[in-house]
């Protein structure tokens, strides 16, 4: 129960960049008209907004980022032509080194569209085993879609802390001051 009012909260709260229409006051009114934006930020928690493809730099110095998926993660996928606004998708569980399963928010298109779908799969189908490339599961055709989408990757509902960096970025340098030595630039 104190979820569900959570959630409500959040969506409540949400000011999108990717819907104009009210936010519902429950999920199950949402179930018809909502996008992946508000859903994601209201089931994760993260406090990030705008459309969907800009939330992997939002996150950059704010939040975890990775390649490696994790229960209540967000799978970021990038802008393209199929996907002007990009996506995301909240990550519900682990299948394998290649397999995760998500819930999201209008992937579907039609009837579908604006619907919530949940544990639906998707699949790494990178080279290199990195989730930069997936294909998602497909409602209407009861498969893996055909499109692979760019990801950025995974942020992570941890706050990044003072003296730790996301990733391997590391801070920059700073000049070393030496006792005794002067700079007239």
């Amino acid at each position: 129960m104190l979820d569900r009012l959570l959630i409500l909260a959040l969506l409540a709260l949400a000011g999108c960049g990717a819907t104009r229409q009210p936010l519902p006051r429950t999920l199950a009114e949402a179930d018809g008209g909502l996008s992946c934006v508000p859903y994601a930020r209201a089931r994760s928690g993260l406090a990030i907004s705008g459309d969907a493809w800009q939330w992997w730099d939002a996150a950059a110095g704010r939040y975890d980022r990775s390649r490696s998926p994790q229960p209540g993660s967000v799978l970021v996928l990038m802008r393209t032509s199929r996907l002007p606004s990009g996506h995301v998708s909240v990550v519900s569980r682990v299948v394998s080194d290649r397999e995760i399963r998500v819930d999201h928010a209008n992937w579907a298109s039609g009837r579908g569209k604006g619907r919530i779908a949940r544990d639906q799969a998707v699949a790494d189908v990178s080279a290199a085993n990195d989730w930069s490339l997936v294909r998602v599961w497909y409602p209407p055709s009861g498969t893996l879609g055909v499109t692979a989408f760019p990801a950025y990757g995974f942020v992570h509902p941890r706050v990044v802390t003072a003296g730790r960096w996301p990733g391997a970025r590391k801070p920059p340098s700073q000049p070393s001051t030496s006792s005794g030595a002067s700079s007239a630039r």
